[in-house]
């Protein structure tokens, strides 16, 4: 059976014993944050079903999104994109930038990923091409706590962001779940 095909079979099994109806609209559950909360995360599978629970919040409570290293790579990149529409659509009035230690991007290199790209058969001249932006995003990450601060600064000064939204920056364990306050948007 393939990933797909399992996936599928999972799905019909859940929908047979599916905790509430979801033929219809979700009635308790709305698009809106019901705790007016952004979360920036690292996509770290490890963080898959622990974050929300080390945190307090449940399903419904805040939009999160989810990145290689929680990194920005610009101004209005997707993750600003992103954030504008929890703030100006969804009334998002905080902001939570979490980091998490052993991060795997604190090892990458705009070099390994262009050995990993030949080795998948990547041109050479469609790696030439993306090398330098690689290497200012990956070669600029080695330091997650570190990544988190420059997160919450990059966020507090972009004119995208209004200043009355708070921005916090954490960093959480993956195994333990232990949570380090990096930064306060309280202070």
């Amino acid at each position: 059976m393939t990933r797909l095909e399992e996936m599928l079979a999972a799905n019909a099994a859940y929908q047979k014993r599916a905790p509430h109806d979801y033929a219809g609209e979700d009635q308790k559950t709305s698009k809106l944050p019901k705790k007016k909360l952004a979360i920036f995360a690292c996509m770290d599978t490890r963080l898959t079903g622990l974050l929300e629970p080390a945190l307090g919040i449940a399903r419904g409570d805040a939009k999160i999104i989810k990145t290689v290293g929680n990194y920005l790579s610009g101004s209005l990149d997707s993750v600003i994109r992103s954030l504008m529409i929890a703030i100006y659509e969804l009334g998002v009035e905080e902001i939570f930038v979490i980091g998490h230690y052993e991060c795997g991007m604190a090892k990458t290199t705009a070099d390994s990923l262009a050995r990993a790209m030949r080795a998948r058969g990547i041109a050479e001249d469609v790696i030439a091409a993306a090398h330098e932006e690689l290497a200012a995003w990956a070669d600029a990450f080695r330091d997650p706590v570190e990544n988190v601060r420059h997160a919450v600064e990059t966020l507090r000064g972009n004119p995208y962001i209004p200043k009355s939204v708070k921005v916090h920056g954490l960093m959480i364990h993956p195994r333990t779940a232990k949570l380090d306050l990096i930064v306060s948007g309280d202070a």
